[in-house]
């Protein structure tokens, strides 16, 4: 690869991110640090804690930058009717997508009826152009064909994209189970993109990642509408490499 194509790379991979904040202690102070990023270098979208999302919308009002939240996190386990109450104070906050936690513990135990049933409702509140991301957690699903079934029962259920991990057990984004979600992303009759998330933190990770889906979907078929990153530090090595390289090739940098 040339250092033109690393900069042009990195540069398109950083249209992909949602830029993420979901510390554990919830702490408010990077917030505006992290919406000042996400509209400077132009990422696709923020993911914050849902109280979070009404400083989001206004800080990035007027810019591309999405504003996307998580329900049913990190557990999964939550209840029906609180994450359906979680879902309508985010909407009404300025939220455009809504990241869900498939309730996978279930899936495990065979109760595919509660798992469907969670993304079903949560589909019905997230009408387009908002967008359903459906986190699968596939670091506990662990087979690949457990990972199949959940992208399918996700999809199904009306996910507009299925997502990885939450980043909160210690297994995050894997190629075999991308591989995995975009096998039964490739066989939907509507359009469903992909999140990796989880991890995911160089240049090199990133590039295997898009260079897994435009080898599955086509070439060029990653972009802000079917592929995200969801990523905290990622942003930092992708500006590495463009700054490390832009006087080489000679174009200016961020």
């Amino acid at each position: 690869m040339t250092d033109l194509e690393r900069i042009a790379a990195a540069r398109r991979a950083i249209g992909l991110i949602d830029l993420t904040d979901l510390a554990d202690d919830h702490a408010p102070g990077g917030i505006d640090e992290l919406c000042r990023r996400a509209r400077e270098h132009a990422t696709a979208a923020v993911c914050v804690w849902p109280e979070y999302v009404a400083t989001c919308a206004d800080r990035l009002q007027g810019t591309d930058v999405r504003v996307a939240t998580v329900v049913n996190f990190p557990s999964g386990d939550e209840p029906i009717a609180t994450v359906t109450a979680m879902v309508a104070a985010a909407l009404a906050d300025g939220a455009d997508d809504i990241d869900v936690v498939l309730p996978y513990r279930a899936l495990l135990a065979g109760d595919t009826d509660r798992a469907a049933g969670m993304v079903a409702a949560v589909r019905d509140m997230v009408e387009a152009p908002r967008l359903l991301k459906v986190i699968l957690e596939t670091g506990a699903l662990g087979d690949d064909a457990v990972v199949t079934s959940a992208a399918q029962l996700a999809i199904d259920a009306g996910a507009d994209f299925v997502k990885t991990s939450t980043g909160k057990i210690p297994a995050g984004a894997s190629l075999e189970a991308a591989a995995a979600m975009l096998a039964v992303i490739a066989g939907a009759d509507r359009r469903v993109g992909l999140k990796p998330s989880g991890g995911i933190r160089t240049f090199d990770e990133a590039l295997d990642y898009i260079g897994l889906a435009d080898s599955v979907m086509g070439e060029g078929w990653a972009t802000p509408a079917t592929f995200r990153f969801g990523a905290s530090g990622l942003l930092d090595s992708l500006l590495a490499v463009i700054a490390g390289e832009a006087d080489v090739a000679g174009t200016s940098s961020y």
